[in-house]
Order: C-alpha cells, then structure tokens, then sequence
C-alpha cells in the first residue's frame, strides 16, 4: 500500500514536470497570464464607470482569466499529451492516476491564480473595484469554486478533440462564451438579442455567482444549481472521453 508521504511526493513529482513544462512554452503562459489583464486595460480604462458597474467588469475579466486556464491548459494540453508517447509509457505505470490530476489542477489553479492577480492589479490601479475587505475572500471562493465545471469541460474537450484541432476548437467555443456571457462588457450591456441568450450559457451563470458577492445579493440557488448540473455534464463526458480514448490505445 502507497502511503501519504509517498503518494504526496508523486504528486509533488508530477507537479515539478508540470509546471516545467508549461513555464517553457511562452505561448501559453504569455496569452493565459497576461491577455486578460491587458484585455481589461483596453475595456475599461476610458469608460466613465461607477463602483458597481467597475466591480463587475473586473468580475467579468476574472472570470474570463480563469476560463483561458480551463480551455487551454486542460483542453489543449490533454489534447497534445494525447499524442505523445509519453503519455502511452505513463498509463502503463502501475500507479493511480489521481496523482497526475491532482498535479493538474494545482498547476492550473497557480496559473489562473496568478492570471487573476494581474487582472485585479490593472483594475485597482485604473478603478475602484468597489470590493472591499472579507468580500476579496468570497469573491476568490466564489471564483474558485465557479470554475470547477469548466475545468471539467476542459478535460472533457481535451479528451474529445483531436489533438490537431485542439487549438481552434477551444478558441471558437472560448471567445464566443465569453462574450456572449456579458465577461467583457457584463450581460446588461450586450444586444437584447445577445443578452436573451446569454441566460442559456453556463459564463452568465458563472459571472452571475461571482457578481452577487460585490453586490450583497443573496445567494444565486439558480445559478449555482445551473453550474452544477453543467459540471456533471462535463464530468460524465470527460469520463466517457478518457475510457474511450484508454481503450483505442490499448486495442
């Protein structure tokens, strides 16, 4: 039996080459660290602004941040590991595969941690974000929690997609869900039409969970239960994908 010590020190291994991994290639970490935060510098520094409406942009752009990490380290990532022949040697290691998650989702939860910060910083240093002391913890809960379904459809995505078309993909489901969420110019912004539609995407959804913090509203039952019933979705298919994907490569 692996014991705790044993089993924290082989995800402390993964997590190493992880993290080695993802610093080297500058065309991840540039877009995924800096566009969001340099996204909101050209949104919002000439708009004319109250607290309320500043505290959501930022929330929009966070959010937006914490997408591009789910989308493209998890989408695109497991996609292109996919066809390595590193990844066939890995899967016939005898040991669990959890150690290799978990070193995932704390790589993506550095990155997107980080990718937030920056966000924050440009808005604080252009804005009043209107947030204002135990509510940056709620806000962060918020926001970590929010992003768990769309993790899940990363991984879904990047055992799905093929590993070619990976890339595109993402980016053609990523900017339009984004968008069409209200992340960018928030939901009471976008066209009638536009803002109809924007009920029916799980962005609105995750903005809308976030936003009630600033707010004070009470808490959005809906919309969580709507983020939940996605991240199941998402986490059946993602299960579906890696069985699918585990049994074409041992056939």
């Amino acid at each position: 039996m692996v014991g705790a010590g044993t089993s924290t020190g082989v995800v402390a291994a993964y997590l190493k080459v992880r993290l080695l991994q993802l610093v080297r290639i500058p065309a991840f970490v540039v877009p995924t660290i800096g566009f969001p935060g340099l996204f909101f510098y050209f949104f919002s520094l000439n708009r004319d602004v109250g607290q309320g409406t500043a505290s959501e942009t930022l929330t929009g752009f966070a959010v937006f941040a914490v997408l591009g990490v789910a989308f493209f380290q998890f989408g695109v990532g497991i996609a292109a590991e996919r066809a390595l022949p590193w990844e066939r040697y890995l899967r016939t290691l005898p040991a669990s595969a959890l150690p290799r998650i978990a070193a995932q989702l704390i790589s993506a939860f550095a990155f997107g941690s980080v990718a937030v910060f920056i966000v924050v910083l440009v808005a604080s240093a252009v804005s009043d974000t209107g947030i204002e002391g135990t509510q940056w913890v709620a806000w962060s809960l918020s926001l970590t929690l929010g992003a768990v379904p769309f993790a899940l459809f990363g991984i879904a995505l990047g055992y799905w997609a093929d590993p070619r078309g990976a890339l595109p993909i993402a980016n053609v489901i990523y900017l339009p869900l984004s968008y069409v969420g209200g992340l960018w110019t928030t939901a009471e912004a976008l066209p009638d039409t536009l803002r109809q539609v924007s009920r029916f995407l799980p962005t609105r959804h995750f903005a809308d969970v976030v936003t009630s913090v600033t707010r004070n509203d009470h808490l959005p039952i809906a919309s969580w239960c709507w983020l939940s019933t996605f991240g199941v979705i998402c986490l059946a298919i993602a299960l579906w994908g890696y069985r699918r994907d585990e049994a074409l490569r041992f056939r």
